[in-house]
């Protein structure tokens, strides 16, 4: 039966892509009782555990991986020729449905055939035979790729990209792009030429051709383990250890108390604070602050939220002093919290000066609008890819699957009744769901459990692929193609694990 359900969904795809999903399917004991996937054919109705995780097929493996390959931070072996949909399928064919997505990084299922079809297409196999070093050779058709992928979903005031490979390059560059942006200013615009003192220093990292300037970032923030990003990185000892930093400043992210309902002068205080401290930096800071970077919600330092009055307040003391404002979205971005851009929650008057971008966009880079923000001479801003055509014709297809199935509206819907049958469960069982936060944000909802890391494996036994951030909390990063289905079967699933 489950086969002719699959032969049923696959009728309306291309006889290719039929051929080709149809091999890769799980054979899967489907309940007749659940809906699988509206938007993806082939999806399971339901988990299945075949065996524990991981089984001996996976244990065999990732044996012969750790021979070549550091595998403990190894969550879960996959295998990705049977995953389908909201489903990760591993080796010994137990399949979960995964509201973690690959650290948030799938945005329209696994073996989506929408995007197998832009994968198969002559388009991408030029891009992925002939990949170009995209500051000297770019292909004739790049401005067309990006004016129909990227560019298509740039943040409001924001009209120009620079692309990059990874969410830590995008912030990276984006720092670069503020020093230059900053030093171009003091120097008295674009066509003031470097002084010799400055090319020559700038060559024993002296002054003042290494600027003294700095990023100001906030405690518990992650913005990537690049040099620059690292030095603004604050969620955790163990991605910092033993490099070598920046003297940059950080201010207290606010911490807001929950349900925010009953708490709402003590958080209002907390953010007005954090607020006065982000100035006094911008202000007396050793190193003056050419920008600020802010996640909309801090993800992997503990899901953190702050107001959009809170956001709103930081646009404009970085106006007020002459600091640009970075906005990392490259957890948040890409429909997560039923906005395009989480950013968009915030009304904001002016646009932020940058936004960069990752994870679930499956390339990387940032916006910006000002055309000060490019750098007044060529090669300053540069490496061999500056990004990656075929990732980017990647983007278009899933920005393309977004719009036509409409899925940041579905992901906002989802979300509140996420949120509201999660609201019942901390009912239900007081201290398992505490500090439930993302009312609103889609599905990029979080709460606290105080036995975090035995609920992640607790969870795999039940059929479900979930992850954890900060200290104590449980993050929800399904995919935008997540149902009010999946959410069943996910309570299903939280209830036994904290019941059993």
């Amino acid at each position: 039966m489950a086969a002719l359900r699959h032969g049923a969904a696959l009728r309306s795809l291309t006889a290719a892509s039929r051929a080709t999903i149809s091999r890769t399917l799980p054979r899967l004991a489907v309940s007749s009782a659940r809906m699988a996937s509206s938007f993806l054919p082939g999806e399971p109705g339901a988990p299945v555990i075949k065996t524990e995780i991981p089984g001996p097929q996976s244990k065999q493996y990732i044996a012969k991986l750790d021979k070549v390959f550091d595998t403990r931070s190894l969550n879960m072996l996959a295998d990705y020729t049977k995953s389908v949909g909201n489903y990760i399928v591993d080796p010994d064919g137990n399949a979960l449905l995964d509201v973690y997505a690959q650290i948030a990084s799938i945005p329209v299922g696994y073996n989506n055939p929408a995007l197998r079809k832009a994968a198969e297409s002559p388009e991408m196999v030029t891009a992925l035979i002939n990949r170009p070093a995209l500051g000297n050779f770019p292909s004739h058709d790049w401005a067309d790729i990006l004016e129909t992928g990227i560019l298509k979903v740039a943040p409001k005031g924001l009209n120009q990209v620079f692309t990059g490979m990874a969410g830590s390059d995008a912030n990276e560059t984006a720092y670069k792009a503020a020093f230059m942006w900053r030093r171009q200013r003091d120097r008295g615009g674009p066509d003031v030429e470097f002084t010799q003192e400055e090319l020559e220093s700038s060559m024993l990292n002296q002054t003042p051709g290494a600027s003294q300037l700095s990023i100001l970032s906030f405690k518990t923030a992650f913005h990537g383990r690049l040099f620059g990003t690292l030095s603004t990185t604050r969620s955790k000892p163990i991605h910092k250890l033993d490099i070598p930093a920046f003297d940059w400043p950080h201010a207290t992210f606010p911490q807001l108390k929950y349900p925010l309902e009953e708490h709402e002068a003590e958080n209002a205080k907390a953010e007005a604070d954090s607020l006065a401290e982000v100035e006094h930096l911008i202000k007396n800071y050793h190193i003056p602050p050419a920008a600020v970077i802010v996640e909309p919600i801090q993800s992997e330092g503990g899901d953190n939220h702050a107001s959009p009055a809170f956001f709103r307040g930081l646009r404009a003391l970085t106006k007020k002093h002459g600091v640009l404002l970075i906005v990392d979205e490259v957890q948040t971005g890409v429909g997560a919290t039923g906005k395009f851009w989480a950013h968009e929650h915030w009304d904001l008057p002016d646009p932020p000066d940058m936004v960069t971008f990752s994870k679930k966009a499956q390339t990387a880079g940032y916006y910006y609008g000002d055309p000060s923000l490019r750098p007044n001479k060529p090669y300053r801003q540069f490496n061999t890819w500056m990004g990656d055509p075929a990732r980017a014709i990647l983007f278009r297809a899933i920005i393309d699957e977004i719009q036509k199935h409409d899925l940041v509206a579905n992901t906002a819907k989802v979300g509140d009744y996420l949120y509201s049958r999660l609201e019942a469960l901390a009912k239900k069982y007081p201290g398992q769901f505490d500090n439930l936060r993302g009312k609103g944000q889609g599905t990029f909802i979080a709460f606290d459990n105080p036995n975090r890391d035995e609920f992640l494996k607790k969870a795999k036994k039940f059929g479900v692929n979930i992850g954890g951030s900060g200290e104590r909390a449980v993050r929800l990063r399904p995919m935008l193609i997540f149902e009010k289905q999946h959410a069943d079967i996910l309570f299903e699933a939280l209830e036994k694990i904290v019941s059993s």
